[in-house]
């Protein structure tokens, strides 16, 4: 009921779903905008969730062996062109510095916009012996790509990544890491950011310029179109080969190594946004949220209240935890917290702490402008009731997102269910494919439409593409796509 909404200044999802998302990214202060076209100030509300996808991700990557390195950000010309198709994959995006000072430099270079040049190099010099492998690299750093049109966290010129390098002895160990990889990314997804994914393989059109094999996991946002939301290469030993990347083998024979690459973006905060959000602003899942639990104090100039609620929050201090002691009145401070999307917020006032409760409420249930989940709580018993409402939170963040996933993922067998489904409904669309790029490019060209992965869990749902009628093996999970 619009006339209950708290938060008049957001504009509707289902009126103008990018004027919304715009809405919230502003309004949450988790970015603004910078006077370096294309590119945005992180703030601190938005730098926090960042913080914590790095720390949990970290942790993963490192549980399987990975170390973190830096690399220098600028790649001189004559490197880039050592692998020709990764050259023509970038070099639409690629940013060229051709002065140093006042002076004009010999060779130009470029800002990364990806570093796989940059480990070839490197792995030439450092890996001598089967005994230095593998090497398991990730490194956090921006990278540039000159994109013609941005957007908050979604597209930027410059944006924040992890982009994963290794170096292996076998093709069998680099299939096993590129696969693993995808799993962790996936893992991560479903159990930290509450966003259920589709694994698979992307197609020859669609792979990382220069890999053996691209795989990804797309998720769904809430208006139906997917974001690519991780991506694993395959480079076998192409850039081994134009690196000249060998080491000496057990048998005293040279060998060339065989390499995978993984990255994930700021993009993901975007996705958090889309999928989990809804007209009061943003809606985080705990294990990202960098406020947990945030304390209100009701009619807190009341003798007491104050003292209450900070006592509140050194009970609660194993959570990420807040007091709103400003002077805003409540409703004003719940409209606030509503919009940034702290999971919980805790009332306590002069009556609450004579009866010795407080209110604890629950930002992801608001439905359709009714009442958010509100539930009365014994002050000494305050520390597990929160842990197990944020358990709880995640839990059904992940349950809802996999019921929209699945409300809007639809099956077709015929060109006319294919061309009909694109033109009434909003999600993905499996359907069977020949496998053949000129059939994926008229795809794209009528309907407006991508394959965006072909899944791991296949379903053969006829014999012939769904398109041009022509023998089909593989299901394609299609969709538009940001």
């Amino acid at each position: 009921m619009a006339e209950k909404k708290l938060v008049e200044a957001i504009t509707s999802m289902d009126v103008d779903f990018a004027k919304w998302y715009t809405d919230v990214v502003k309004k949450a202060e988790l970015i603004d905008y910078s006077n370096v076209k294309g590119c945005m100030v992180i703030k601190p509300a938005g730098y926090a969730i960042w913080e914590l996808i790095q720390r949990e991700l970290d942790d993963m990557f490192k549980a399987t062996g990975v170390e973190n390195v830096y690399f220098p950000m600028f790649i001189p010309e004559s490197l880039l062109q050592k692998e020709k198709d990764h050259v023509e994959g970038f070099a639409p995006e690629v940013a060229w510095v051709t002065h140093g000072g006042l002076a004009p430099l010999t060779e130009r270079m470029c800002v990364r916009p990806t570093s796989e040049t940059l480990f070839c190099d490197f792995f030439a010099n450092d890996i001598q012996s089967y005994r230095d492998l593998p090497r398991l690299y990730n490194q956090w750093c921006s990278v540039v790509r000159w994109e013609k049109e941005t957007r908050p966290f979604l597209r930027s010129r410059e944006f924040l990544w992890q982009e994963g390098h290794t170096a292996h002895a076998t093709a069998e160990e680099a299939a096993e890491r590129t696969e693993l990889m995808l799993d962790i990314y996936a893992e991560f997804h479903e159990k930290i950011l509450a966003i259920p994914v589709v694994k698979g393989r992307k197609s020859e059109k669609e792979k990382f310029a220069g890999a053996k094999a691209t795989y990804s996991i797309e998720a769904m946002m809430h208006d139906g179109k997917a974001l690519q939301a991780g991506t694993t290469h395959n480079f076998g030993d192409g850039f081994a080969r134009a690196f000249d990347i060998q080491y000496t083998d057990k048998d005293n024979t040279l060998k060339y190594v065989h390499q995978t690459s993984w990255g994930m973006t700021t993009r993901m905060i975007g996705a958090i946004i889309m999928v989990h959000g809804d007209d009061s602003g943003l809606v985080l899942p705990p294990k990202v949220a960098p406020v947990q639990v945030m304390i209100i104090p009701i009619r807190q100039q009341a003798e007491g209240v104050l003292d209450k609620a900070f006592e509140l929050k050194e009970k609660l201090k194993n959570f990420r935890v807040k007091v709103d002691s400003t002077d805003k009145s409540p409703g004003w401070k719940f409209s606030e917290q509503e919009m940034r999307g702290i999971p919980l917020r805790v009332e306590i006032g002069p009556k609450d702490i004579e009866a010795g409760k407080c209110i604890i409420c629950r930002r992801d249930t608001d439905m359709a402008g009714l009442p958010y989940e509100k539930i009365e709580c014994n002050l000494d018993e305050i520390e597990q009731k929160v842990a197990t409402l944020l358990d709880t939170i995640q839990e059904d963040m992940l349950k809802k997102a996999a019921g929209h996933l699945s409300a809007n993922t639809f099956e077709a067998r015929s060109k006319e269910e294919f061309v009909r489904l694109f033109n009434e409904k909003t999600g993905f669309v499996n359907a069977m494919w020949c496998g053949d790029r000129a059939c994926e490019e008229a795809i794209k060209e009528e309907l407006a439409v991508t394959g965006r992965n072909i899944p791991y869990q296949q379903v053969k749902l006829a014999d012939t593409c769904v398109y041009c009628g022509s023998k089909a093996e593989d299901m394609v999970c299609w969709g538009k796509a940001y």
